[in-house]
């Protein structure tokens, strides 16, 4: 189950695709959030509370650009 979750970060499903990664780049937060496969680029949209309940957990957060 994941908490907290922001565009671009890198997550782990609890259930693979069906390429075989369970790896997915978050491009979309909102009400749906929406997500694309690390390996084959498929995009997948579902509601927040099953992505939630679906996620396992942050393989990487996203880098915030320092503003100079």
């Amino acid at each position: 189950m994941i908490a907290e979750f922001g565009l671009g970060d890198v997550v782990m499903m609890k259930k693979p695709h069906a390429c075989g990664v369970n790896e997915w780049v978050i491009i979309r937060v909102g009400a749906d959030v929406k997500i694309k496969c690390s390996h084959c680029g498929r995009i997948v949209m579902m509601d927040r509370v099953d992505f939630v309940r679906m996620g396992k957990k942050i393989i990487s957060k996203r880098e915030q650009p320092s503003e100079a």
